[in-house]
């Protein structure tokens, strides 16, 4: 399991440092790409298997954000309506969002960033 998640998350940022390099996108760019990939996985049902396979290489990914906020909001949808598609969504993936700020706000007080 440990080879597989490795090489799955070494694939995908292989493939995104290519893009990166050889193309004029920006690393956001990039990053709301992954993100909009993840949840089209999720949409043809492949991620749910890529997870299962790969384990944590699949669920540290950017794109697993994008299959978190796609299987939040159709649980939410399924439950609730139209409505609940959005507000289950921000409930769900809301956990991630806060804590990619909080981890960022400690990082740039330990690390120096480069002038």
């Amino acid at each position: 399991m440990y080879l597989q998640a490795f090489l799955f998350a070494g694939f995908v940022c292989l493939i995104c440092q290519v893009v990166l390099d050889n193309t004029k996108l920006t690393p956001g760019h990039i990053t709301s790409g992954m993100t909009v990939v993840g949840a089209f996985l999720s949409f043809l049902g492949v991620y749910d298997k890529i997870v299962a396979f790969c384990g944590a290489g699949a669920t540290t990914l950017i794109s697993n954000f994008g299959h978190m906020l796609y299987s939040a909001g159709m649980a939410g949808y399924n439950e609730s309506g139209i409505l609940g598609l959005f507000s289950n969504m921000l409930c769900s993936s809301g956990i991630a969002i806060v804590s990619v700020v909080i981890f960022s706000f400690v990082f740039t007080l330990i690390f120096k960033p480069k002038d």
